[in-house]
């Protein structure tokens, strides 16, 4: 089975009322399809049909505090409880414990790979030998800043690297080969000044998303813009990155081989939910899973934090 993971940055199931949750007034006729008619909210949680399955998660791990972005990432491609672990919530980038703990067992895998245990999503299909990639594109600033250490990896970059994937540039965005980071590409030319990018509408990001993740076992696609909009608080921006992401949503599906693959979508924090604060919020986050009737009844059952979003994504890998 392949298996398509897309994060969707500070996603949390808010409540039913227009005045904080843009959820409720966005115009999304694609969740609503797979949800029977109801809207990405608290109350519509448990979902379950064929083909779609949604269920509420926790992202809080038992340890005080607002769920951060690194933790809740790490967790999110490992399975290990990282806040608990360091005793906190952090983000948004990983710190020096975080980050020390993904390269550690890169340098263990390096010296002895059959006494290394795969850390991450990425690192597990590395051991296994199976082909995996990260379907962002990154642009030249990016590598540029790395390269000089002036910036640093977030952890799911840092998760591929330290696991032997190469990250996507300029030339693979120009070829088809991976999508911005804002699906359509008019952030690198709108923002980058970079105007040789290709720009695409969100229905075809959704179709070329399902093309390349045809060629990999496992793929991630990597949307923070809707964290982004949650923190700055602005209802008409959030309308229409709502309505980007359905119609990205409409174009993968409709492209998809729901009896062999999956498809799923989760956030590490709840925020563009509730736009009455420009924090995170203690909400718990979606968790959906598009593909096989018989894998659903798993999911729905082991899921009940972020922290078993790895494991079932392993399990499906592994059949």
């Amino acid at each position: 089975m392949n298996v398509l993971f897309i994060f969707l940055d500070g996603i949390g199931l808010g409540e039913d009322d227009p005045e904080k949750n843009p959820f409720v007034s966005a115009n999304s006729p694609t969740f609503d399809h797979l949800l029977s008619g109801s809207k990405l909210l608290a109350k519509n949680a448990p979902f379950l049909s064929r083909y779609c399955t949604m269920i509420s998660i926790d992202a809080k791990m038992g340890v005080e505090g607002l769920p951060q972005s690194a933790t809740g990432q790490a967790t999110l491609l490992t399975g290990l409880n990282f806040p608990k672990l360091l005793g906190y919530h952090y983000g948004p980038k990983p710190n020096q414990e975080i980050t020390e703990l993904f390269l550690s067992k890169r340098e263990k895998s390096k010296q002895n790979p059959r006494n290394s245990k795969p850390i991450s999503i990425f690192s597990h299909m590395a051991k296994a030998g199976k082909n995996a990639c990260l379907l962002n594109a990154y642009p030249p600033t990016y590598f540029a800043g790395i390269n000089s250490r002036k910036r640093n990896h977030s952890v799911i970059p840092l998760a591929a690297v330290s696991s032997g994937i190469r990250l996507f540039d300029q030339n693979d965005l120009i070829m088809g080969k991976a999508l911005s980071a804002d699906f359509t590409g008019q952030g690198w030319r709108d923002h980058l000044n970079i105007n040789a990018t290709p720009i695409i509408s969100p229905g075809e990001a959704g179709i070329l998303l399902a093309t390349l993740s045809k060629e990999y076992r496992f793929s991630m696609f990597e949307f923070w813009e809707t964290d982004i909009i949650g923190h700055k608080q602005n209802f008409s921006n959030a309308f229409k990155v709502i309505e980007k992401v359905d119609l990205v949503l409409d174009g993968l599906i409709n492209n998809w081989d729901f009896e062999n693959d999956g498809i799923l979508i989760t956030s590490d924090h709840g925020n563009m939910e509730d736009l009455t604060t420009r924090r995170h919020t203690f909400n718990q986050v979606p968790a959906i899973f598009i593909g096989p009737p018989a894998k659903h009844n798993n999911f729905s059952k082991k899921i009940r934090s972020i922290g078993d979003i790895a494991p079932f994504i392993n399990e499906l890998l592994n059949d």
